[in-house]
Protein backbone atom coordinates (compact mmCIF):
# COMPACT_ATOMS: atom_id res chain seq x y z
CA UNK A 1 0.00 0.00 0.00
CA UNK A 2 1.41 3.31 -1.02
CA UNK A 3 1.93 5.96 1.60
CA UNK A 4 -0.32 8.97 1.32
CA UNK A 5 1.06 11.69 3.56
CA UNK A 6 -1.15 14.68 4.20
CA UNK A 7 0.02 18.23 3.73
CA UNK A 8 -0.76 20.07 6.93
CA UNK A 9 -1.26 23.69 7.77
CA UNK A 10 0.52 25.05 10.80
CA UNK A 11 -1.58 24.45 13.89
CA UNK A 12 -2.49 27.57 15.83
CA UNK A 13 -2.76 26.53 19.48
CA UNK A 14 -5.49 28.09 21.51
CA UNK A 15 -4.42 26.99 24.96
CA UNK A 16 -2.95 29.20 27.68
CA UNK A 17 0.40 27.43 27.24
CA UNK A 18 0.72 29.09 23.85
CA UNK A 19 -0.06 32.59 25.11
CA UNK A 20 2.45 35.38 24.76
CA UNK A 21 5.09 35.62 27.55
CA UNK A 22 4.43 38.54 29.84
CA UNK A 23 6.39 40.71 32.32
CA UNK A 24 5.29 43.01 35.09
CA UNK A 25 5.72 46.75 34.43
CA UNK A 26 6.55 49.21 37.22
CA UNK A 27 2.88 50.19 37.47
CA UNK A 28 1.86 46.59 38.01
CA UNK A 29 0.30 46.23 34.53
CA UNK A 30 1.07 43.14 32.51
CA UNK A 31 2.21 43.64 28.96
CA UNK A 32 3.20 41.18 26.27
CA UNK A 33 6.60 41.18 24.73
CA UNK A 34 8.19 38.92 22.11
CA UNK A 35 10.69 36.34 23.23
CA UNK A 36 14.37 36.72 22.41
CA UNK A 37 15.42 35.06 19.18
CA UNK A 38 17.66 32.58 20.98
CA UNK A 39 14.85 31.31 23.21
CA UNK A 40 13.81 27.78 22.26
CA UNK A 41 10.17 28.51 23.05
CA UNK A 42 9.86 31.29 20.52
CA UNK A 43 8.09 28.96 18.10
CA UNK A 44 5.13 28.86 20.46
CA UNK A 45 4.25 32.52 19.83
CA UNK A 46 1.53 32.99 17.22
CA UNK A 47 -0.74 35.83 16.09
CA UNK A 48 -3.68 34.10 17.75
CA UNK A 49 -1.88 33.86 21.09
CA UNK A 50 -0.97 37.57 20.88
CA UNK A 51 -4.68 38.39 20.93
CA UNK A 52 -5.08 37.20 24.52
CA UNK A 53 -7.74 38.33 27.01
CA UNK A 54 -5.13 40.12 29.09
CA UNK A 55 -3.87 42.03 26.09
CA UNK A 56 -7.43 42.98 25.12
CA UNK A 57 -8.42 44.22 28.57
CA UNK A 58 -7.49 47.90 28.07
CA UNK A 59 -9.02 48.06 24.58
CA UNK A 60 -12.55 49.31 23.89
CA UNK A 61 -15.39 46.91 23.28
CA UNK A 62 -15.75 47.31 19.44
CA UNK A 63 -12.05 46.78 18.78
CA UNK A 64 -12.00 43.93 21.30
CA UNK A 65 -14.84 42.19 19.49
CA UNK A 66 -13.05 42.49 16.15
CA UNK A 67 -9.82 41.08 17.54
CA UNK A 68 -11.59 38.22 19.31
CA UNK A 69 -13.31 37.28 16.06
CA UNK A 70 -9.94 37.42 14.31
CA UNK A 71 -8.53 35.10 16.98
CA UNK A 72 -11.34 32.61 16.39
CA UNK A 73 -10.73 32.73 12.64
CA UNK A 74 -7.01 32.07 13.08
CA UNK A 75 -7.77 29.13 15.36
CA UNK A 76 -10.16 27.69 12.76
CA UNK A 77 -7.62 28.02 9.98
CA UNK A 78 -4.91 26.51 12.12
CA UNK A 79 -7.05 23.48 12.82
CA UNK A 80 -7.97 22.72 9.22
CA UNK A 81 -6.11 20.05 7.33
CA UNK A 82 -5.38 20.58 3.67
CA UNK A 83 -6.08 17.36 1.79
CA UNK A 84 -3.41 15.73 -0.25
CA UNK A 85 -4.61 15.97 -3.88
CA UNK A 86 -4.44 12.19 -4.11
CA UNK A 87 -6.88 11.83 -1.19
CA UNK A 88 -9.45 13.79 -3.17
CA UNK A 89 -9.35 11.02 -5.79
CA UNK A 90 -9.88 8.08 -3.41
CA UNK A 91 -13.22 6.54 -2.39
CA UNK A 92 -12.88 7.07 1.36
CA UNK A 93 -11.79 10.73 1.38
CA UNK A 94 -13.36 11.88 -1.89
CA UNK A 95 -16.44 13.27 -0.12
CA UNK A 96 -16.45 15.07 3.26
CA UNK A 97 -20.12 15.84 3.81
CA UNK A 98 -20.89 13.13 6.37
CA UNK A 99 -22.74 13.70 9.64
CA UNK A 100 -23.93 11.88 12.76
CA UNK A 101 -26.78 10.21 10.87
CA UNK A 102 -24.40 8.82 8.25
CA UNK A 103 -22.10 7.62 11.05
CA UNK A 104 -24.98 5.74 12.68
CA UNK A 105 -26.01 4.15 9.36
CA UNK A 106 -22.47 3.08 8.46
CA UNK A 107 -21.63 1.74 11.93
CA UNK A 108 -24.85 -0.24 12.09
CA UNK A 109 -24.30 -1.64 8.62
CA UNK A 110 -20.73 -2.60 9.49
CA UNK A 111 -21.37 -3.74 13.06
CA UNK A 112 -24.34 -6.06 12.69
CA UNK A 113 -25.27 -8.58 10.07
CA UNK A 114 -24.95 -12.26 9.29
CA UNK A 115 -22.25 -12.76 11.95
CA UNK A 116 -24.89 -12.31 14.67
CA UNK A 117 -26.76 -15.31 13.22
CA UNK A 118 -23.76 -17.53 14.08
CA UNK A 119 -23.68 -16.63 17.79
CA UNK A 120 -26.00 -19.51 18.83
CA UNK A 121 -23.43 -21.84 17.21
CA UNK A 122 -20.81 -20.52 19.63
CA UNK A 123 -23.23 -20.99 22.55
CA UNK A 124 -23.64 -24.65 21.56
CA UNK A 125 -19.94 -25.14 22.34
CA UNK A 126 -19.76 -22.81 25.36
CA UNK A 127 -23.04 -23.39 27.18
CA UNK A 128 -25.15 -20.80 28.98
CA UNK A 129 -22.74 -19.33 31.51
CA UNK A 130 -19.60 -19.04 29.42
CA UNK A 131 -21.58 -18.00 26.35
CA UNK A 132 -23.31 -15.05 28.02
CA UNK A 133 -20.14 -14.03 29.88
CA UNK A 134 -17.92 -14.09 26.79
CA UNK A 135 -20.49 -12.15 24.75
CA UNK A 136 -20.85 -9.46 27.44
CA UNK A 137 -17.08 -9.04 27.87
CA UNK A 138 -16.55 -8.85 24.12
CA UNK A 139 -19.24 -6.18 23.73
CA UNK A 140 -17.84 -3.93 26.49
CA UNK A 141 -14.26 -4.43 25.31
CA UNK A 142 -14.96 -3.51 21.70
CA UNK A 143 -17.03 -0.49 22.74
CA UNK A 144 -14.04 0.84 24.70
CA UNK A 145 -11.64 0.35 21.79
CA UNK A 146 -14.16 2.00 19.47
CA UNK A 147 -14.05 5.10 21.69
CA UNK A 148 -10.25 5.02 21.52
CA UNK A 149 -10.23 5.03 17.72
CA UNK A 150 -12.74 7.89 17.55
CA UNK A 151 -10.55 9.97 19.88
CA UNK A 152 -7.31 9.16 18.03
CA UNK A 153 -8.63 10.16 14.62
CA UNK A 154 -7.44 13.74 15.28
CA UNK A 155 -4.95 13.11 18.06
CA UNK A 156 -2.58 15.64 16.44
CA UNK A 157 -4.11 19.08 15.68
CA UNK A 158 -4.22 19.71 11.95
CA UNK A 159 -3.71 16.03 11.13
CA UNK A 160 -6.41 13.47 10.42
CA UNK A 161 -5.70 9.74 10.35
CA UNK A 162 -8.21 8.78 7.69
CA UNK A 163 -7.43 5.09 7.56
CA UNK A 164 -6.64 2.41 10.11
CA UNK A 165 -3.25 1.76 8.54
CA UNK A 166 -2.28 5.44 8.79
CA UNK A 167 -2.98 5.47 12.53
CA UNK A 168 -1.02 2.25 12.96
CA UNK A 169 1.96 3.80 11.15
CA UNK A 170 1.79 6.86 13.42
CA UNK A 171 1.73 4.67 16.54
CA UNK A 172 4.09 1.81 15.68
CA UNK A 173 6.29 3.41 13.03
CA UNK A 174 5.90 3.41 9.28
CA UNK A 175 7.25 -0.06 8.47
CA UNK A 176 6.05 -1.92 11.57
CA UNK A 177 2.64 -0.24 11.49
CA UNK A 178 2.12 -1.15 7.85
CA UNK A 179 3.15 -4.74 8.51
CA UNK A 180 0.94 -5.09 11.58
CA UNK A 181 -2.22 -3.42 10.26
CA UNK A 182 -2.34 -3.94 6.50
CA UNK A 183 -2.79 -7.72 6.45
CA UNK A 184 -5.53 -8.03 9.12
CA UNK A 185 -7.54 -5.06 7.81
CA UNK A 186 -7.44 -6.25 4.19
CA UNK A 187 -8.04 -9.82 5.32
CA UNK A 188 -11.01 -8.70 7.41
CA UNK A 189 -12.52 -6.81 4.48
CA UNK A 190 -11.90 -9.60 1.97
CA UNK A 191 -12.86 -12.37 4.41
CA UNK A 192 -16.08 -10.64 5.34
CA UNK A 193 -16.91 -10.17 1.66
CA UNK A 194 -16.33 -13.88 1.08
CA UNK A 195 -18.52 -14.85 4.03
CA UNK A 196 -21.22 -12.47 2.79
CA UNK A 197 -21.22 -14.21 -0.58
CA UNK A 198 -21.64 -17.57 1.17
CA UNK A 199 -24.53 -16.52 3.39
CA UNK A 200 -26.11 -14.32 0.71
CA UNK A 201 -26.04 -17.03 -1.95
CA UNK A 202 -27.38 -19.72 0.37
CA UNK A 203 -30.15 -17.41 1.60
CA UNK A 204 -31.16 -16.56 -1.96
CA UNK A 205 -31.43 -20.28 -2.67
CA UNK A 206 -33.65 -20.83 0.38
CA UNK A 207 -35.76 -17.80 -0.55
CA UNK A 208 -36.32 -19.21 -4.03
CA UNK A 209 -37.31 -22.58 -2.62
CA UNK A 210 -39.85 -20.98 -0.26
CA UNK A 211 -41.38 -18.68 -2.87
CA UNK A 212 -41.41 -21.22 -5.67
CA UNK A 213 -42.52 -24.16 -3.50
CA UNK A 214 -43.74 -27.20 -5.41
CA UNK A 215 -43.69 -25.30 -8.70
CA UNK A 216 -39.88 -25.13 -8.88
CA UNK A 217 -38.33 -26.29 -12.12
CA UNK A 218 -36.81 -29.72 -12.35
CA UNK A 219 -33.34 -28.19 -12.78
CA UNK A 220 -32.97 -25.52 -10.08
CA UNK A 221 -29.78 -23.52 -9.70
CA UNK A 222 -27.03 -25.11 -7.64
CA UNK A 223 -25.60 -23.42 -4.55
CA UNK A 224 -22.50 -22.29 -6.47
CA UNK A 225 -24.69 -20.75 -9.15
CA UNK A 226 -26.59 -18.84 -6.47
CA UNK A 227 -23.22 -17.59 -5.16
CA UNK A 228 -22.53 -16.29 -8.67
CA UNK A 229 -25.92 -14.54 -8.85
CA UNK A 230 -25.32 -12.83 -5.52
CA UNK A 231 -21.78 -11.81 -6.52
CA UNK A 232 -23.08 -10.25 -9.72
CA UNK A 233 -25.57 -8.14 -7.76
CA UNK A 234 -22.78 -7.03 -5.41
CA UNK A 235 -20.61 -5.96 -8.35
CA UNK A 236 -23.44 -3.88 -9.83
CA UNK A 237 -23.98 -2.02 -6.53
CA UNK A 238 -20.24 -1.56 -6.01
CA UNK A 239 -20.10 0.94 -8.87
CA UNK A 240 -21.13 3.71 -6.45
CA UNK A 241 -18.03 5.92 -6.27
CA UNK A 242 -17.26 6.65 -2.60
CA UNK A 243 -18.11 5.91 1.02
CA UNK A 244 -20.59 8.77 1.43
CA UNK A 245 -22.42 7.74 -1.74
CA UNK A 246 -23.42 4.42 -0.13
CA UNK A 247 -25.07 6.08 2.90
CA UNK A 248 -28.46 5.10 1.50
CA UNK A 249 -27.34 1.48 1.14
CA UNK A 250 -26.02 1.55 4.71
CA UNK A 251 -29.41 2.78 5.90
CA UNK A 252 -31.07 -0.11 4.07
CA UNK A 253 -28.53 -2.51 5.57
CA UNK A 254 -29.09 -1.16 9.09
CA UNK A 255 -32.89 -1.34 8.90
CA UNK A 256 -32.94 -4.81 7.37
CA UNK A 257 -30.39 -6.13 9.91
CA UNK A 258 -32.42 -4.91 12.88
CA UNK A 259 -35.64 -6.22 11.34
CA UNK A 260 -34.53 -9.71 10.40
CA UNK A 261 -32.51 -10.18 13.61
CA UNK A 262 -35.65 -9.46 15.61
CA UNK A 263 -37.84 -11.61 13.36
CA UNK A 264 -35.47 -14.59 13.49
CA UNK A 265 -35.26 -14.84 17.28
CA UNK A 266 -38.95 -14.01 17.82
CA UNK A 267 -40.05 -16.68 15.33
CA UNK A 268 -37.64 -19.21 16.84
CA UNK A 269 -38.71 -18.58 20.43
CA UNK A 270 -42.38 -18.58 19.48
CA UNK A 271 -42.27 -22.14 18.09
CA UNK A 272 -42.21 -25.38 20.13
CA UNK A 273 -38.69 -26.53 20.96
CA UNK A 274 -37.42 -29.85 19.54
CA UNK A 275 -38.06 -32.75 21.96
CA UNK A 276 -34.41 -33.88 22.02
CA UNK A 277 -33.01 -30.43 22.84
CA UNK A 278 -30.13 -30.15 25.31
CA UNK A 279 -28.23 -27.16 26.68
CA UNK A 280 -25.10 -29.02 27.65
CA UNK A 281 -21.98 -28.10 25.63
CA UNK A 282 -21.38 -30.48 22.77
CA UNK A 283 -19.34 -33.53 23.80
CA UNK A 284 -15.89 -34.07 22.30
CA UNK A 285 -13.78 -37.21 21.97
CA UNK A 286 -10.74 -35.73 23.73
CA UNK A 287 -9.68 -32.73 25.86
CA UNK A 288 -7.64 -31.41 22.93
CA UNK A 289 -10.64 -31.51 20.64
CA UNK A 290 -12.74 -29.78 23.29
CA UNK A 291 -10.15 -27.00 23.65
CA UNK A 292 -10.05 -26.29 19.92
CA UNK A 293 -13.84 -26.33 19.67
CA UNK A 294 -14.08 -23.76 22.47
CA UNK A 295 -11.40 -21.58 20.86
CA UNK A 296 -13.27 -21.64 17.55
CA UNK A 297 -16.50 -20.71 19.35
CA UNK A 298 -14.81 -17.75 21.06
CA UNK A 299 -13.48 -16.72 17.66
CA UNK A 300 -17.09 -16.63 16.39
CA UNK A 301 -17.99 -14.34 19.30
CA UNK A 302 -15.05 -12.05 18.46
CA UNK A 303 -16.05 -11.98 14.81
CA UNK A 304 -19.55 -10.86 15.78
CA UNK A 305 -18.06 -7.47 16.67
CA UNK A 306 -15.99 -6.77 13.57
CA UNK A 307 -16.16 -3.31 12.09
CA UNK A 308 -13.36 -1.38 13.81
CA UNK A 309 -11.33 -1.44 10.61
CA UNK A 310 -13.93 1.02 9.24
CA UNK A 311 -14.23 3.45 12.16
CA UNK A 312 -11.51 5.88 11.04
CA UNK A 313 -12.67 5.63 7.45
CA UNK A 314 -16.25 6.54 8.42
CA UNK A 315 -15.03 9.46 10.53
CA UNK A 316 -12.88 10.64 7.61
CA UNK A 317 -16.04 11.37 5.60
CA UNK A 318 -17.02 14.17 8.02
CA UNK A 319 -15.89 17.81 7.97
CA UNK A 320 -13.84 18.89 10.98
CA UNK A 321 -13.11 22.35 12.39
CA UNK A 322 -11.71 23.66 15.64
CA UNK A 323 -15.16 24.37 17.09
CA UNK A 324 -16.88 21.38 15.49
CA UNK A 325 -14.41 18.44 15.47
CA UNK A 326 -15.42 15.29 13.64
CA UNK A 327 -15.27 13.08 16.73
CA UNK A 328 -18.43 14.70 18.19
CA UNK A 329 -20.91 13.58 15.48
CA UNK A 330 -18.97 10.34 15.02
CA UNK A 331 -19.32 9.33 18.66
CA UNK A 332 -23.01 10.34 18.70
CA UNK A 333 -23.68 8.11 15.69
CA UNK A 334 -21.58 5.26 17.09
CA UNK A 335 -23.43 5.27 20.43
CA UNK A 336 -26.79 5.02 18.69
CA UNK A 337 -25.51 2.28 16.40
CA UNK A 338 -24.06 0.13 19.17
CA UNK A 339 -27.18 0.48 21.28
CA UNK A 340 -29.14 -1.16 18.46
CA UNK A 341 -26.37 -3.69 17.93
CA UNK A 342 -26.70 -4.79 21.57
CA UNK A 343 -30.47 -5.01 21.11
CA UNK A 344 -29.87 -7.46 18.25
CA UNK A 345 -26.89 -9.66 19.13
CA UNK A 346 -27.89 -10.55 22.69
CA UNK A 347 -31.48 -11.66 21.89
CA UNK A 348 -30.30 -13.60 18.82
CA UNK A 349 -27.60 -15.44 20.77
CA UNK A 350 -29.69 -16.15 23.87
CA UNK A 351 -33.02 -16.73 22.12
CA UNK A 352 -31.48 -18.88 19.40
CA UNK A 353 -29.69 -21.13 21.89
CA UNK A 354 -32.85 -21.39 24.02
CA UNK A 355 -34.88 -22.45 20.96
CA UNK A 356 -32.48 -25.02 19.49
CA UNK A 357 -29.78 -25.76 22.09
CA UNK A 358 -26.98 -27.98 20.85
CA UNK A 359 -29.09 -28.99 17.83
CA UNK A 360 -28.07 -25.69 16.25
CA UNK A 361 -26.69 -26.35 12.71
CA UNK A 362 -23.32 -24.90 11.80
CA UNK A 363 -24.99 -22.49 9.35
CA UNK A 364 -26.56 -20.58 12.25
CA UNK A 365 -30.03 -19.72 13.49
CA UNK A 366 -31.38 -18.98 10.02
CA UNK A 367 -30.68 -22.54 8.87
CA UNK A 368 -32.19 -23.84 12.09
CA UNK A 369 -35.36 -21.83 11.56
CA UNK A 370 -35.74 -23.21 8.04
CA UNK A 371 -34.83 -26.77 9.00
CA UNK A 372 -37.07 -27.09 12.06
CA UNK A 373 -40.00 -24.76 11.33
CA UNK A 374 -40.30 -24.34 7.56
CA UNK A 375 -43.68 -26.11 7.74
CA UNK A 376 -44.89 -24.31 10.87
CA UNK A 377 -44.38 -20.68 9.78
CA UNK A 378 -46.23 -19.05 6.91
CA UNK A 379 -44.30 -19.02 3.66
CA UNK A 380 -44.73 -15.28 3.27
CA UNK A 381 -43.22 -14.47 6.68
CA UNK A 382 -40.36 -16.88 6.18
CA UNK A 383 -39.65 -15.55 2.69
CA UNK A 384 -39.64 -11.95 3.96
CA UNK A 385 -37.09 -12.84 6.63
CA UNK A 386 -34.77 -14.44 4.09
CA UNK A 387 -35.18 -11.55 1.65
CA UNK A 388 -34.17 -9.06 4.37
CA UNK A 389 -31.02 -11.09 4.98
CA UNK A 390 -30.16 -10.89 1.28
CA UNK A 391 -30.64 -7.08 1.25
CA UNK A 392 -28.45 -6.73 4.33
CA UNK A 393 -25.67 -8.86 2.85
CA UNK A 394 -25.72 -6.80 -0.35
CA UNK A 395 -25.38 -3.57 1.68
CA UNK A 396 -22.67 -4.91 4.01
CA UNK A 397 -20.62 -6.10 1.04
CA UNK A 398 -20.31 -2.49 -0.15
CA UNK A 399 -19.02 -0.93 3.06
CA UNK A 400 -16.59 -3.77 3.80
CA UNK A 401 -15.22 -3.70 0.27
CA UNK A 402 -14.61 0.06 0.28
CA UNK A 403 -11.17 -0.11 2.02
CA UNK A 404 -10.01 -2.64 -0.58
CA UNK A 405 -11.27 -0.42 -3.41
CA UNK A 406 -9.44 2.47 -1.75
CA UNK A 407 -6.19 0.47 -1.68
CA UNK A 408 -6.50 -0.51 -5.34
CA UNK A 409 -7.12 3.06 -6.43
CA UNK A 410 -4.39 4.46 -4.17
CA UNK A 411 -1.87 2.17 -5.82
CA UNK A 412 -3.06 3.23 -9.27
CA UNK A 413 -3.15 6.99 -8.58
CA UNK A 414 0.27 7.01 -6.93
CA UNK A 415 1.80 5.44 -10.03
CA UNK A 416 -0.05 7.44 -12.66
CA UNK A 417 -0.56 10.71 -10.73
CA UNK A 418 -4.13 11.00 -11.98
CA UNK A 419 -7.52 9.81 -10.73
CA UNK A 420 -9.00 6.51 -11.82
CA UNK A 421 -11.24 6.64 -14.84
CA UNK A 422 -14.69 5.09 -14.66
CA UNK A 423 -13.49 2.02 -16.57
CA UNK A 424 -10.45 1.46 -14.35
CA UNK A 425 -12.53 1.88 -11.19
CA UNK A 426 -15.15 -0.57 -12.50
CA UNK A 427 -12.45 -3.04 -13.49
CA UNK A 428 -11.00 -3.06 -9.97
CA UNK A 429 -14.40 -3.74 -8.45
CA UNK A 430 -15.34 -6.49 -10.89
CA UNK A 431 -11.97 -8.17 -10.26
CA UNK A 432 -12.40 -8.00 -6.48
CA UNK A 433 -15.94 -9.34 -6.60
CA UNK A 434 -15.02 -12.44 -8.59
CA UNK A 435 -11.89 -13.10 -6.51
CA UNK A 436 -14.13 -13.14 -3.41
CA UNK A 437 -16.50 -15.49 -5.24
CA UNK A 438 -13.75 -17.99 -6.06
CA UNK A 439 -12.46 -17.92 -2.47
CA UNK A 440 -15.99 -18.55 -1.20
CA UNK A 441 -16.42 -21.54 -3.50
CA UNK A 442 -13.09 -22.97 -2.32
CA UNK A 443 -13.86 -22.42 1.41
CA UNK A 444 -17.59 -23.05 1.94
CA UNK A 445 -17.27 -23.61 5.72
CA UNK A 446 -19.03 -20.58 7.13
CA UNK A 447 -18.83 -21.24 10.86
CA UNK A 448 -15.19 -22.33 10.68
CA UNK A 449 -14.34 -19.39 8.43
CA UNK A 450 -16.00 -17.04 10.96
CA UNK A 451 -13.86 -18.45 13.78
CA UNK A 452 -10.68 -18.05 11.76
CA UNK A 453 -11.66 -14.52 10.72
CA UNK A 454 -12.38 -13.63 14.32
CA UNK A 455 -9.01 -14.95 15.46
CA UNK A 456 -6.80 -13.42 12.79
CA UNK A 457 -8.48 -10.03 12.86
CA UNK A 458 -9.09 -9.82 16.61
CA UNK A 459 -6.09 -7.48 17.18
CA UNK A 460 -7.71 -4.87 14.91
CA UNK A 461 -10.68 -4.64 17.27
CA UNK A 462 -9.41 -5.62 20.70
CA UNK A 463 -5.61 -5.16 20.85
CA UNK A 464 -4.15 -2.55 18.50
CA UNK A 465 -6.33 0.38 19.69
CA UNK A 466 -5.07 -0.13 23.27
CA UNK A 467 -1.44 -0.06 22.11
CA UNK A 468 -2.11 2.99 19.94
CA UNK A 469 -3.59 4.89 22.88
CA UNK A 470 -0.49 4.31 25.01
CA UNK A 471 1.98 5.13 22.24
CA UNK A 472 0.21 8.28 20.98
CA UNK A 473 -1.42 9.72 24.11
CA UNK A 474 1.47 8.64 26.37
CA UNK A 475 -0.29 8.29 29.73
CA UNK A 476 2.01 8.41 32.83
CA UNK A 477 4.12 5.30 33.02
CA UNK A 478 2.92 2.70 35.53
CA UNK A 479 -0.38 4.55 36.01
CA UNK A 480 -3.71 2.69 35.94
CA UNK A 481 -4.35 3.91 32.38
CA UNK A 482 -0.93 2.65 31.30
CA UNK A 483 -1.33 -0.79 32.90
CA UNK A 484 -4.95 -1.16 31.76
CA UNK A 485 -4.27 -0.55 28.08
CA UNK A 486 -1.07 -2.58 27.92
CA UNK A 487 -2.84 -5.46 29.69
CA UNK A 488 -5.86 -5.39 27.39
CA UNK A 489 -3.62 -5.18 24.34
CA UNK A 490 -1.48 -8.21 25.21
CA UNK A 491 -4.53 -10.17 26.31
CA UNK A 492 -6.05 -9.48 22.91
CA UNK A 493 -2.91 -10.75 21.16
CA UNK A 494 -2.98 -13.97 23.21
CA UNK A 495 -6.66 -14.54 22.38
CA UNK A 496 -5.95 -13.87 18.71
CA UNK A 497 -3.37 -16.66 18.56
CA UNK A 498 -5.62 -19.13 20.39
CA UNK A 499 -8.72 -18.34 18.33
CA UNK A 500 -6.79 -18.55 15.05
CA UNK A 501 -5.50 -22.00 15.95
CA UNK A 502 -9.04 -23.05 16.84
CA UNK A 503 -10.40 -21.74 13.55
CA UNK A 504 -7.73 -23.51 11.48
CA UNK A 505 -8.27 -26.74 13.38
CA UNK A 506 -12.03 -26.52 12.83
CA UNK A 507 -11.61 -26.01 9.08
CA UNK A 508 -9.12 -28.87 8.72
CA UNK A 509 -11.20 -31.28 10.81
CA UNK A 510 -14.48 -30.59 9.04
CA UNK A 511 -15.87 -33.87 10.29
CA UNK A 512 -15.95 -32.45 13.82
CA UNK A 513 -18.27 -29.61 12.89
CA UNK A 514 -21.84 -29.53 14.14
CA UNK A 515 -24.09 -31.80 12.12
CA UNK A 516 -26.69 -30.13 9.95
CA UNK A 517 -30.25 -30.99 10.85
CA UNK A 518 -31.93 -32.69 7.93
CA UNK A 519 -35.72 -32.38 7.98
CA UNK A 520 -37.81 -35.33 6.88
Amino acid sequence: MEERPETELISIPATPRASTPEVLTPSGQRSPRPLPPNNKSSAAWTPASFISPRFLSPIGTPMKRVLVNMKGYLEEVGHLTRLNPQDAWLPITESRNGNAHYAAFHNLNAGIGFQALLLPVAFAFLGWSWGVLSLTIAYCWQLYTLWILVQLHEAVPGKRYNRYVELAEAAFGQKLGLWLALFPTVYLSAGTATALILIGGETMKLFFQIVCGPYCSSNPLTTVEWYLVFTSLCIVLSQLPNLNSIAGLSLVGAVTAITYSTMVWVLSVGQPRPPTISYQPLPSPSPTTSFFMVMNALGIVAFAFRGHNLVLEIQATMPSTFKHPAYVPMWKGAKVAYFFIAMCVFPVAIGGFWAYGNLMPSGGILNALFGFHSHDISRGLLAMTFLLVVFNCLSSFQIYSMPVFDSFEASYTSRTNRPCSTWVRSGFRVFYGFISFFIGVALPFLSSLAGLLGGLTLPVTFAYPCFMWVLIKKPPKYSFNWYFNWGLGWLGIAFSLAFSIGGIWSMVNSGLKLKFFKPN
